[in-house]
C-alpha cells in the first residue's frame, strides 16, 4: 500500500503522554511515510517516541508563544519545510459550572483557546502550498455534556477560529480543519471508564455501537493531512454518529453507575 504522507514533514503537538492520542497520530503518520516531529512538555516521553519513529522531539508548551516560534524555527531549519501541523493538547476539566475556580478557567483558556490561536498564528506565516493544520476538537463542542463547560466553550471557540483562518489563508494553499472525537479510551480516560456502569451510559448514544478510538482519529487525520483532502474550514465528527444523538446527562450517568453498583 502506498504511503499517503510520503515526503511530508509533520509536527504533532500534545504527544508527551504515554500512548495518548497525539502519540497514536504520530505513529500513524510515521507509518504513512511522514517525517514526524513530536512536541509537548515532557522530553523524556517525547524522546522515547521520537526514537521509536525515527523522528525529532522538541519541548513545547502551547501556552507560550516563544515555545511555538522556537519549535517551528527548529523544524524549518532542520527539514527546510513544515507540511502538516496537528494540535492534540487539551485538559479534560470536569467541575460544576458554578464551582469552576478562576484559576482553572484561566488555565483552560490559555491551553485550549489562546494556545491553539497562537499555534495557528505562527503556522500561517511559515507554511506554504498544500499545507494542513489540524486541530483536535471534541463532539462536546456540538452536543454538550454536564460539568464540562470551560472545556466545551474553549473547544467550540477555537473551532470557529479554525473556520476564519481557513477562509483567510486558503488562497495560499493552507487547509485548516478540526476533528472531533467523542469519549475516547485512553490512559487519561481509563480510570473513569473503569467505573461500573459509566461506559453503558455512554454507549447507548453511539449509533455504531462503540466508542471511537485514538486509532480512528489518527486514520481521519491521515486523510485530512494528505494531498487527497480537498477540504478546509470543516469539523469532522469522527465519533460513530454520537452527534446524531447526545451525551448522557449527569443524572443518567449516576443512575447507570448506581445500578451497576447494586447488581
Amino acid at each position: 500500500m502506498a504511503e499517503r504522507l510520503s515526503g511530508k514533514v509533520a509536527w504533532v503537538l500534545g504527544a508527551a503522554g504515554k500512548d495518548n492520542m497525539g502519540q497514536v497520530i504520530a505513529r500513524r503518520f510515521a507509518e504513512e511515510g511522514a517525517t514526524v516531529i513530536v512536541g509537548g512538555r515532557h522530553m523524556d516521553v517525547l524522546g522515547e517516541l521520537a526514537d521509536e519513529i525515527s523522528g525529532l522531539a522538541i519541548e513545547c508548551d502551547i501556552t507560550r508563544m516563544e515555545d511555538i516560534k522556537h519549535s517551528v524555527t527548529t523544524i524549518k531549519s532542520t527539514y527546510s519545510k513544515l507540511d502538516i501541523a496537528v494540535n492534540c493538547t487539551g485538559w479534560g476539566l470536569l467541575v460544576p459550572f458554578e464551582e469552576t475556580p478562576e484559576e482553572d478557567l484561566q488555565k483552560m483558556m490559555d491551553l485550549q483557546f489562546k494556545g491553539p490561536y497562537q499555534f495557528m498564528q505562527v503556522l500561517v506565516g511559515e507554511m506554504s502550498n498544500s499545507a494542513s493544520i489540524i486541530q483536535i476538537s471534541s463532539a462536546t463542542a456540538t452536543i454538550l455534556v454536564g460539568n464540562h463547560h470551560a472545556y466545551i466553550g474553549t473547544k467550540a471557540g477555537i473551532d470557529h477560529v479554525v473556520r476564519g483562518v481557513a477562509d483567510e489563508f486558503g488562497h495560499r494553499g493552507i487547509r485548516v480543519n478540526s476533528i472531533s472525537p467523542g469519549l475516547t479510551p485512553s490512559p487519561m480516560a481509563a480510570p473513569h471508564l473503569e467505573t461500573p456502569g459509566l461506559l453503558d451510559a455512554f454507549l447507548k448514544e453511539y449509533p455504531l455501537g462503540r466508542l471511537n478510538t485514538s486509532e480512528d482519529i489518527a486514520a481521519a487525520a491521515v486523510f485530512v493531512a494528505s494531498d487527497e483532502c480537498y477540504m478546509t474550514g470543516q469539523n469532522l465528527q469522527v465519533n460513530g454518529g454520537l452527534t446524531l444523538r447526545r451525551n448522557p446527562t449527569p443524572g443518567e450517568i449516576e443512575q447507570h453507575v448506581a445500578a451497576a453498583m447494586e447488581s
